[in-house]
C-alpha cells in the first residue's frame, strides 16, 4: 500500500466527477454515490480516470 492510499480517507476539496452526467460538479450538485472525489481542483476531477490508473498500476507493482 502507498503512502497516498493510506490517506484515501482524508480527501479533501470540492469538485466531483458525476457518474450519471458525465461531468465534473460542485459539492452539492449530485447523490454521493454516483460521484468519484472529492479532488481539490476541477482539473484533478476532470482526470480521475489517470489518476485511478496510476494509483491501480502502483498497487499492482507491490503486488508483484
Amino acid at each position: 500500500m502507498t503512502d497516498e492510499s493510506r490517506h484515501l480517507g482524508d480527501a479533501q476539496g470540492e469538485w466531483y466527477y458525476c457518474f450519471v452526467h458525465k461531468k465534473v460538479e460542485a459539492l452539492d450538485e449530485c447523490d454521493q454515490m454516483d460521484r468519484m472525489g472529492p479532488y481539490p481542483t476541477r482539473e484533478d476531477a476532470e482526470n480521475w480516470r489517470a489518476r485511478v490508473a496510476a494509483r491501480n498500476e502502483a498497487w499492482d507493482d507491490e503486488d508483484e
